[in-house]
């Protein structure tokens, strides 16, 4: 394993912002770690260790803190074992992987047993293990390695039945006590009945049975965090309810303790605490479940079985043991397994599942075609490309998993405050008991202990540490349904503050195929033979424009001929010898550079300027040969996207290397603010930072190798993910479906999320702010209201299932444009251009 790696664990227990403020503290303080992050909602901590054997001491750590990190176990078979050497040397390679805990080999069954970290192992890392010290190994079995979403149902299951048992064995004790204190009638019936110290004792039985029981999970979780002077959200509610529980205790079986005033009990409020709390959190659990439905929805696109051919047959093998290369027949109406190339037959694909584009996309020979889409009415053989973890499926699937596990800027001011949340609390709850004792009115002791358990149960801070995790989840989940992949979290907050977009032109604004459209040449030369010399030149470049001149020499059956010492001057343009001349081709600047004169010819190519085409000279042996000019025409989204993003106010800027006349004509067609022409392209970052004068934060939208740079200088970069795949792992956000509707999806998906934390952060800290003091008693001198604790554990499971609802709501974003909302942007001038 390499240095300084990246590992992500899962983490069990964790169940408010102070859980998540002492697991960083512990992982912080594993030595080599850095980059320490928790996440909440997804249950999982990320961080970066330089030495990867101090993750056993952080797996350690976290046993020790009460949140152990979660493992699995998976049984491989294991091939050519043979001896007790074997074994040993399999053992060996398995234990010797970062985050294998145990490791069990049988020879005669020629199986591995291996348990593992979650979330730092793969069975993938586990097999290759086992294959590269000379054993093949296969997954034989799976210990339900289960996904988040299956977890979460079971935990709602097991909450579900632990809050009805508590729910039955409370309501008796509320009756009993409540009803008495509410209906006279009722008090007397009891009293010539069963009497109260009878009554008494039947609320402590079933009390007992509901804190102990279906309630121990705090006390066995709670009260050694608070022993280890570290308390949590379960430390709260089993102080708080042992207090009012031992409190009742007292007056009910050792009544001479108490003053007889104070003699009361509060069974009813203990047990019916744990049952709201417990509800609270069964609801919890659902809503938690549905916050990664978008992760499991792209789970489900992942296909398990695959037809191959081989020898002429037909083989249906597993997923997992596709190999690059291998020949893979998809029939009618079957998901695509794997990446691949179409080598045999025709049918239309449905990739709306991985684009967000709705449209079939038809399919043959030489097509490329992406696992987890599906085959439409045509039969597709294809060679696989990419298979495993190199699919776009599981690479999407991965960005989106990073994405909802990142912190956000906006989480630092919650972690600074959880912190020192819950022992600040218990010490405002110590302070509420002191001032009732002292200033308080008879019963003061009864008071102290209603005041003092209302602000331990009311203050748990689980809305606090949900607020912003749980609205990522679900807004970078939706965002990925409708095709757009924020690579880093952090993105999307980034973007809810960018004041200007900024475009490349080819390739983004326009379909980046121009079309050759215009041949002038000078005085003395044959048309054909220019138009020879300079495709020759060109078809030595990769350049798009390049290749639109050799096409259109191709299309008028012009012979090519063979260029020699070929070079290419960036952002000038391109030299060649062919036929024993010397061919330049290029923009005026490099016609001046190499001092040609071009003043015969400049006028016509400011005119092919002015009307929205890309005008280069071309020379022979240093003298001017002709203008030529193509048109790149405008993408049909473009023009609708750029007003949507402008009533969204944003400004929008266009960067290009076209000479100024070519940029503004395009600009001026599709509603672009700004316009930044003749740059070259390490221009591009400076260009960048003139746009940021002010403190304006940019965002850039690009889609080649040339527009990389300006991807990672940008506050945001935003790749077409129809663009190299160094534009993309330069950016911060993927577009997969290849236009700019895109970029205002992302831009409406960043704003709903933001406005979605920044309701739930208010709600959070205003719950608290406002009812720790009302549950102290601050109103009781003026109204005589004192909260009840059962009122208190209600509105503490409300807040944080109010806060989960509310991010919920993000998983009803629609798509800011639709098909039905693109206007065409090319006039008739340029349709004509595209077809010339």
């Amino acid at each position: 394993m390499s240095a300084d790696k990246q590992y992500t664990l899962r983490i069990a227990g964790m169940s408010c912002a102070s859980c998540v403020g002492r697991v960083e503290k512990a992982l912080r303080d594993v030595p080599t770690a850095t980059d320490v992050s928790v996440n909440l909602a997804t249950e999982t901590a990320s961080l970066r260790l330089e030495d990867p054997a101090t993750l056993e001491r952080a797996t350690a750590a976290l046993d020790e803190l009460g949140y152990p990190a979660q493992m699995s176990t998976v049984t491989l078979n294991v091939a050519s074992m043979s001896c007790a050497s074997c074994v040993g040397r399999v053992e060996k390679a398995l234990a010797a992987v970062p985050g294998v805990h145990s490791v069990s080999v049988n020879l005669a069954a020629e199986t591995a047993t291996v348990g593992y970290v979650e979330g730092v192992v793969t069975q993938t890392d586990l097999i290759a293990a086992a294959t590269d010290s000379g054993y093949a190994a296969r997954v034989a079995k799976a210990d339900a390695t289960q996904s988040r979403a299956e977890r979460k149902v079971e935990e709602a299951d097991r909450l579900r039945r632990r809050t009805l048992i508590a729910a039955v064995l409370a309501l008796p004790v509320f009756i009993l006590e409540m009803g008495s204190h509410l209906i006279p009638a009722f008090h007397m019936a009891i009293q010539n009945s069963i009497g109260t110290q009878t009554s008494w004792v039947i609320q402590f039985a079933l009390a007992t049975i509901v804190l102990f029981g279906p309630g121990g999970y705090f006390f066995r979780k709670g009260l050694p965090s608070l022993l280890k002077g570290a308390p949590d959200m379960n430390s709260l509610v089993a102080v708080g309810t042992g207090a009012a529980w031992s409190y009742s205790v007292v007056a009910t079986f050792l009544p001479g303790l108490l003053p007889e005033g104070v003699r009361a009990v509060y069974f009813e409020a203990a047990a019916v605490i744990v049952v709201l709390i417990l509800l609270g959190r069964w609801l919890e659990a659902r809503a938690k479940g549905r916050t990664g439905a978008a992760i499991q929805a792209l789970l489900g696109l992942q296909v398990h079985t695959a037809r191959v051919i081989r020898d002429g047959k037909s083989l249906e093998i597993d997923v997992e043991r596709l190999a690059v290369g291998d020949v893979i027949l998809v029939r009618p109406g079957e998901r695509i397994p794997v990446d691949g190339e179409v080598t045999d037959g025709a049918s239309n694909v449905d990739e709306s599942m991985i684009t967000g584009e709705p449209a079939p996309v038809s399919k043959s020979a030489g097509a490329s075609v992406t696992g987890g889409t599906v085959n439409g009415t045509g039969s597709l053989t294809f060679r696989a490309a990419r298979v495993g973890a190199d699919t776009m499926l599981a690479q999407i699937i991965r960005m989106v998993e990073d994405a909802q596990g990142a912190k956000l800027p906006i989480q630092g001011l919650v972690d600074k405050v959880t912190l020192w949340f819950v022992p600040a609390v218990m010490g405002l709850a110590a302070l509420t008991v002191l001032i009732w004792l002292t200033f308080g009115p008879d019963p003061a002791l009864t008071m102290a202990l209603v005041a003092g358990v209302s602000v331990l149960i009311i203050a748990c801070p689980c809305a606090m540490g949900l607020a912003t995790p749980t609205s990522i989840m679900v807004g970078t989940g939706r965002a990925a349904e409708m095709g757009v992949l924020f690579r880093k979290g952090e993105a999307l907050q980034a973007l809810s503050d960018v004041g200007i977009i900024a475009l490349d032109k080819t390739g983004t604004v326009t379909e980046g195929k121009p079309t050759l459209t215009d041949l002038v040449v000078a005085d003395g030369f044959d048309r054909d033979t220019v138009l020879g010399l300079i495709a020759a030149v060109e078809a030595q470049s990769e350049h798009p424009i390049a290749e639109a001149i050799v096409d259109g020499a191709r299309r008028e059956n012009i012979a090519v001929p063979n260029a020699t010492d070929f070079r290419s001057i960036t952002g000038y343009g391109v030299v060649a010898t062919v036929e024993g001349q010397q061919v330049m081709v290029g923009a005026d600047r490099h016609m001046t550079r190499q001092g040609i004169d071009i003043d015969t010819l400049a006028d016509t190519e400011q005119e092919l300027a002015r009307r929205g085409r890309t005008a280069l000279y071309a020379a022979v042996d240093g003298r001017l040969a002709a203008v030529i000019a193509v048109a790149d025409p405008v993408k049909p989204s473009s023009r609708s996207a750029i007003a949507a993003l402008r009533d969204r106010g944003f400004q929008v800027a266009m960067i290009t290397g076209d000479k100024r006349e070519t940029a503004e004509a395009i600009a001026g067609e599709i509603g672009i603010d700004h316009v930044i022409a003749g740059v070259l392209p390490d221009g591009k970052v400076t260009a960048l930072d003139d746009l940021r004068a002010g403190g304006r934060k940019v965002a850039f939208v690009g889609d080649g190798i040339n527009d990389a740079p300006a991807l990672a200088h940008a506050d945001v970069g935003i790749a077409i993910g129809t663009g190299t795949d160094v534009a993309i792992e330069s950016a911060d956000v993927v577009l997969m479906s290849g236009d700019l509707r895109g970029v205002v999806n992302a831009a409406e998906v960043s704003k709903r999320t933001m406005s979605n934390i920044r309701q739930n952060l208010i709600w959070a800290f205003g719950y608290n702010v406002a009812l720790i003091p009302v549950a102290a008693g601050v109103l009781f001198p003026a109204y005589g209201v004192l909260l009840s604790p059962v009122f208190a554990a209600g509105a503490m499971a409300l807040s944080s299932v109010s806060v989960l609802s509310n991010a919920l709501r993000l998983r009803r974003i629609k798509p800011a444009m639709q098909e039905a909302d693109i206007a065409v942007a090319r006039p008739e001038s340029h349709q004509t251009q595209a077809a010339a």
